[in-house]
């Protein structure tokens, strides 16, 4: 089959450090060409693949200071997917709503997977405009603030089986990964660490729109003597990171679209102990590879019992329910459940 994917240009495919989305634009990117599929990523130059890359931009957006406007590039590289749309059987959009004016108007079939949140109400007499275009969701969880769309599936993300190495052991710290946020909220994690006397590492990074956030609020926290505060890390580290800890915590106060950092938790074998938000429930088995709290005091007990959890369970999980190759065969059957559906129309022309 021939696939195009069309990424974000804000971090490159895959991010140097953080990017959830473009890390998982890499993993469906690279597992399709090993499956033997002509694939076609437009992404930044930077960007590494297998796959055919087209770019509309040398570097990244997040971390080019010198790029001013960010649509720019992307109405440029929207340009240069309508020039090749006639190559590929498929289109595969992650870039939100921006190309659908344009491909509305396109032969080439097309779907895009929606990576964010849905509960803005600015997007919905958009959506409602655009009833027509093909959408997936990462958990069924996101998709329930939109209604009235052409959802045609959900496909909770996967990362390479090998990617992460189990480890047996539990280790003697908690770990928060991902971005020093308010809806992510570090805040309740130290205060978790706090209550139990238990180590605390968050690695993490902190966005411009978040610094005032950091400053204010969880800076402070930070002289706590039970936390270390160690910044954004790369892929690489990550293995270390979450399999030598005793537990990932996942204090969010946000309906989270999927929440990329428990499926690699899992994959290391490591619990999860997150808040009932969002896609939680979906990927958390409660009281098999991990915990889903609602309260404080119910996340420090949660903590006092993780020992008694099978990491063999945790990266069992993983290997049946969230990796590479199963999320590439799901879009697989998406693209070609599409393709069977625009026959009939291609037919009467």
């Amino acid at each position: 089959m021939r696939i195009a994917q069309v990424a974000p240009l804000y971090e490159s495919v895959p991010p140097k450090l953080y990017g959830g989305t473009e890390r998982v634009i890499s993993y469906l990117t690279e597992e399709l060409v090993r499956q033997g599929h002509k694939v076609t990523l437009f992404a930044s130059g930077d960007s590494v693949t297998k796959a055919r890359l087209i770019s509309s931009c040398p570097n990244s957006l997040r971390l080019d200071k010198d790029c001013k406007d960010t649509l720019a590039h992307h109405i440029f590289m929207l340009e240069q997917v309508y020039k090749h749309a006639s190559e590929f059987d498929i289109i595969h959009f992650h870039i939100d709503y921006i190309h659908f004016p344009l491909f509305r108007r396109s032969n080439t079939p097309h779907l895009s997977t929606l990576h964010g949140r849905l509960d803005i109400k600015d997007i919905f007499p958009l959506y409602k405009e655009f009833r027509e275009v093909p959408l997936v969701s990462i958990s069924n969880a996101q998709r329930k603030p939109l209604q009235g769309v052409n959802w045609v599936g959900t496909v909770y993300h996967g990362l390479p089986k090998d990617l992460y190495k189990f480890k047996a052991r539990h280790g003697k710290y908690l770990a928060f990964l991902g971005r020093i946020s308010p809806e992510k909220r570090p805040d309740r994690a130290i205060k978790i660490a706090q209550v139990v006397g238990m180590p605390l590492k968050i690695a993490a990074k902190v966005d411009k729109a978040d610094k005032e956030y950091f400053e204010t609020v969880i800076r402070p926290l930070l002289k706590n003597p039970y936390v270390e505060f160690i910044g954004e890390i790369s892929e690489k580290e990550k293995n270390d990171f979450l399999g030598n800890a005793y537990a990932l915590l996942f204090p969010i106060d946000w309906p989270e679209p999927f929440g990329l950092v428990m499926i690699e938790a899992l994959a290391c074998g490591t619990p999860v102990i997150a808040w009932r938000c969002g896609s939680v429930p979906e990927v958390i088995k409660d009281g098999i590879n991990g915990f889903i709290v609602d309260s404080l005091k119910q996340a420090v007990k949660a903590v006092k019992e993780v020992r008694k959890l099978s990491r063999k369970n945790c990266r069992k999980t993983f290997e049946a329910r969230f990796t590479a190759s199963r999320m590439a065969n799901d879009y697989l059957c998406i693209y070609e459940k599409l393709l069977r559906e625009r026959e009939p129309l291609l037919k009467a022309v």
